[in-house]
């Protein structure tokens, strides 16, 4: 068959459905639009899911009349400026748009309207484009001082095919929703509202700019309690700096709906995020459960590609592996500082609010540990470093007998008595943060009071986690046991997957596993983690092979490794149905407090409950 060139018309409707993917794609690609041009207001309305009309109007700088038969030409955009050589510089992208396709694209296939009034002018002026025809600018009303309003009808009328593969009504305005949501995440200094066939459904007023402001636009989209369960993240590393909010292990969702990433102030979808967020919290959450989170990358745009799709919702990093350590370094920071804080939804205002400061410890007993960082750390002491009785390891802090625990002189500052001096101040076991024991039920749950509420721990969920912490510093500190194969064993992959992983010998043989190259497409296992007992190698390596082409670590063999560490824990822990004295209760509760990330159990359930007076109050009339 001979070759044929294309007419313009159909060329246009061909390229429209990279960038115009659905109503959604149009509200995004205008949405930019109008953020590039400075606006500080958008209003979007949208009837019957986008397709049969969509409005966005904006307070920004505006088009001059003369620019807009250029506005809807292809390839033409004010974004890119020639450098003092002439060329243009597709590798340091600082707009939101850049390719010049968005208004031509959505003209060729659905009847597009441009009002605008430029900064500074007295007229307004509008173009028309009715599937790829271009009108004349003619003069027209407009209702504020600059800004554009543009607006689409009938989208994808002259794509009757195209059409078709659109969803109903309802999910085009949900995924409408979610875009405008992920635009308004990333510019919180730029009110957003949402008309949905005639009706209010997202009013987002303009927040100030910063991390303060940034968290009330989280709030306002990701639900109020984001913002009372979110850790907050601000590191940098070799220029690329990381802010954001992440959530705490126990606010968790069944799927990775709620986590997002913004790069240079554009919202993104990559599978970086995923594996960052995944690894970050792989100690804390089960396999089926995911944290919420918005991660800000502000980096040089030399160092990132932003022009990887026409969608521009795709970008890739100079050095993905710094940026990823970034991510998983800065959350692992957060979740330590959160030490023992739990979500507000299952646990009440916990530990978060001791911090630096705020809140000043009362003394500890005679031969307890001193007060640091937001917990009780070991005096060299003997009896500090006792094993309690009936549990399974040594304890941060040791528990004298019950009865003579609390005596006035226990805690008097040392030397006073003898001198003759006024004794210390008591000190009430129910200013420790979580309380003194004062009941076990259904040989299950510990009760314990506090100063102003109660706490219910669930001790064998407590026990397992601290029994995991321990096996984890233990592990880090000697290294993993390896087991060595009675017959090593091969296993093949394809070239470049075998290349990744011996690449990744080193790393893999300091968690255990030991192989080596056997020929192109092949890997040889000498060594397996001996904590891994009878597993299988074949399938463990394949895994490995996946998450080093997917994150560029091998998450599978660390998974594998803390999932064995988890199974002992739960096994060596104390178990429910467990009856405990009250030494032993006061003795979990003292090592939850020295304990990292002792709000929850390794599978990212609350390990304890706490309630307020006043929410105790609530529930018999008297509040």
């Amino acid at each position: 068959m001979p070759i044929r060139r294309l007419p313009p018309d159909l060329i246009n409707r061909i390229a429209a459905g990279e960038v115009v993917e659905r109503p959604a794609s149009a509200v995004k690609e205008l949405i930019e639009n109008a953020l590039d041009a400075g606006a500080t207001s958008v209003e979007v309305q949208a009837d019957g899911g986008g397709l049969t009309r969509i409005l966005i109007a904006d307070d920004g700088s505006g088009i001059p009349p003369d620019e807009l038969p250029l506005a809807v030409e292809r390839h033409a955009t004010s974004k890119l400026r020639p450098g003092e050589d002439g060329d243009y510089d597709l590798l340091r992208i600082a707009t939101l748009g850049f390719r010049g396709e968005a208004l031509p694209s959505i003209g060729s296939v659905a009847r597009l309207s441009i009002q605008s009034r430029a900064k500074g002018q007295a007229d307004a002026h509008a173009i028309l484009v009715d599937a790829g025809a271009v009108g004349a600018v003619q003069p027209s009303a407009f209702p504020g001082p600059h800004g554009a309003r543009v607006e689409v009808r009938d989208l994808f009328y002259a794509t009757p095919a195209r059409l078709k593969f659109m969803k109903s009504d309802r999910a085009e305005a949900l995924a409408i929703t979610e875009e405008l949501k992920r635009q308004a995440m990333a510019h919180e200094a730029v009110s957003f509202t949402l008309d949905l066939d005639g009706r209010r459904t997202l009013r987002l007023p303009a927040e100030q700019a910063g991390a303060e402001g940034r968290l009330a636009r989280l709030s306002a989209i990701m639900g109020r309690e984001f913002s009372d369960n979110a850790l907050e993240l601000d590191q940098e590393r070799e220029g690329v700096r990381l802010t954001g909010f992440a959530g705490l292990p126990t606010y968790n969702r069944g799927n990775a709906a709620h986590q997002y990433l913004f790069v240079n102030g554009r919202p993104v979808r990559d599978r970086l995020l995923q594996g960052a967020l995944r690894a970050a919290y792989a100690d804390f959450l089960a396999r089926d459960r995911h944290p919420l989170a918005a991660l800000y990358i502000e980096l040089d745009p030399g160092l990132v590609d932003v022009n990887v799709h026409p969608a521009k919702a795709e970008v890739r990093f100079r050095d993905p592996g710094l940026v990823r350590g970034l991510i998983i370094g800065a959350l692992r920071h957060a979740l330590a500082a959160a030490g023992h804080r739990a979500a507000t939804t299952v646990a009440g205002q916990a530990l978060g609010s001791f911090r630096e400061g705020g809140w000043a410890p009362p003394p500890p007993a005679a031969g307890f540990s001193a007060w640091r960082g937001g917990g009780w750390t070991p005096q060299p002491a003997a009896a500090a470093a006792a094993i309690l009785p009936g549990l399974a390891e040594v304890s941060a802090r040791a528990e004298p007998a019950w009865e003579a625990a609390w005596q006035p002189q226990a805690h008097a500052a040392p030397g006073m008595a003898e001198q003759g001096a006024p004794t210390a101040a008591v000190f009430d076991p129910l200013d420790y943060p979580l309380g003194a024991a004062r009941a076990q039920v259904h040989e299950t749950y510990i009760v314990a009071q506090t100063r102003d509420g109660m706490v219910i721990v669930d001790q064998h969920a407590a026990h397992e986690r601290l029994v995991y912490e321990q096996m984890k510093a233990q592990m880090d500190a000697g290294g993993v046991a390896r087991q060595a194969l009675l017959l090593p064993e091969v296993v093949e992959l394809d070239a470049a997957e075998a290349e990744r992983v011996v690449a990744r010998a080193a790393e893999l043989e300091a968690l255990g596993l030991v192989v080596e190259s056997f020929g192109p497409g092949a890997v040889l296992v000498r060594e397996v983690p001996a904590l891994l007992g009878e597993t299988d190698a074949a399938g463990l390596v394949r895994d490995i092979a996946d998450d080093l082409a997917e994150n560029g670590q091998a998450l599978a063999l660390k998974e594998r490794l803390a999932e064995v560490c988890s199974t002992m824990a739960c096994h060596g822990s104390v178990r429910a149905g467990r009856r405990l004295n009250a030494a032993e209760m006061n003795a979990l509760l003292r090592q939850m407090e020295a304990t990292p990330h002792s709000g929850q159990c390794n599978h990212g359930r609350p390990t304890y409950v706490e309630l307020k007076l006043a929410d105790i109050e609530r529930l018999f009339g008297r509040r």
